[in-house]
């Protein structure tokens, strides 16, 4: 058996580092904001080399947030990935906008940014690219088109932590960043949890306030706000995974290689970088036009395989309402049939690799 990812392993070696911290959190009797939090974002933020992060309850919440701070709302366009977790669609959704969904270049699954460009009416207020699959997006000519139209950009980057383009951190390229701590990210919590990053204070500031019933000061209230905070338990662990962040991305990248080496001989697509960014493997995808096919013989196999995503946001029911149909957007169609997820963790051994990639050549033997 390898699986999809191996959480417990990761515990395992954390856990005379983790269980002091919640303890000390339990002890101390502060549960809600208090001095983890605080450390964390101050922590979080050095590392990404951004001025401010704030804690928030989930990736959704913070791209939600992220929204309501820059005044998007009903009337309002936002364009983004089509072929992304549904999430990015439900935070644009969530804040009265209307979600406009583009088609990625087919080579990196990343949103295109000549399709961005296509899909800007005078409605647009803000564009969020998908840093999908740990691989960070064209921000390149994403903020020059931006600036260009005057349009804001929050990146989503809840798969991609410690990601860069051209030396700067996913996250702290747009106006405001917004990060995932669920607990199989990269950097994940024991629960959910989320952040959004900035070098504007005063963006910071009403993030502040949003998160917590737009308080300014206990029951003195400046705006309409919502309950999304990051509680101290999950900041305490955190704090802690993030000091290691780094060296687990590194054997990401180390598991990828191997993978790219041992795949190449095989017919499917592996993930290609282009240069000047660092991939952070989030998700290492394959691609090959027998997917279901492959995908029962690897489950038969007990090889954890997941599909990210089977169903492109246009093709949802949930989305029904854009009035998009099947063949609107080929590309990310195509690769919904096409794309399967393959197990990728840091504590991934070669031996569980070679499993891996055996069993995908007696796929393709039989």
């Amino acid at each position: 058996m390898v699986p999809f990812m191996d959480l417990k392993a990761q515990y395992r070696s954390l856990s005379s580092e983790v269980e002091p911290a919640i303890l000390k959190v339990l002890a101390g009797g502060s549960y809600i904001l208090g001095p983890e939090v605080d450390a964390f974002e101050k922590e979080f933020a050095a590392y990404l080399g951004a001025q401010e992060a704030v804690g928030i309850s989930s990736g959704l919440d913070a791209l939600k947030l992220a929204l309501l701070a820059l005044g998007v709302g009903p009337g309002d366009e936002v364009i983004t990935a089509a072929n992304t977790f549904i999430a990015t669609a439900l935070a644009i959704t969530g804040v009265g906008a209307r979600p406009v969904l583009v088609d990625p270049d087919e080579a990196t699954n990343n949103i295109d940014a000549v399709g961005i460009r296509a899909a800007i009416t005078p409605k647009t207020k803000a564009i969020i690219p998908v840093h999908l699959y740990g691989q960070p997006a064209p921000m390149g000519p994403i903020m020059e088109l931006a600036r260009e139209k005057g349009i804001f950009v929050v990146e989503d980057a809840c798969q991609a932590h410690g990601a860069s383009v051209n030396g700067r951190r996913a996250g702290t390229i747009g106006h405001l960043g917004c990060f995932s701590f669920y607990p199989g990210k990269n950097l994940g919590a024991y629960g959910d949890g989320g952040a959004v990053v900035t070098d504007r204070k005063d963006l910071a500031d009403k993030l502040r306030r949003l998160r917590n019933y737009g308080q300014e000061k206990k029951y003195h209230h400046l705006e309409l706000g919502h309950n999304h905070r990051l509680d101290e338990v999950q900041a305490s662990i955190l704090r802690i995974k993030l000091r290691h962040l780094d060296d687990w991305n590194e054997r990401r990248r180390a598991n990828a290689r191997l993978y790219e080496e041992k795949l190449a001989a095989l017919p499917v697509k592996t993930p290609r970088t282009p240069e000047k960014m660092v991939h952070v493997f989030h998700l290492y995808v394959i691609r090959t036009n027998r997917r279901d096919a492959l995908l029962a013989h690897l489950s038969a196999k007990g090889v954890g395989c997941i599909m990210h995503y089977p169903v492109p946001i246009h093709l949802q029911p949930a989305y029904r309402g854009l009035g998009l149909t099947k063949g609107s957007l080929p590309v990310s169609e195509r690769l919904a049939d096409e794309i399967l997820s393959i197990p990728m963790f840091p504590e991934l051994t070669e031996a569980q690799i070679d499993e891996v990639v055996g069993a995908i050549r007696s796929f393709f033997a039989d």
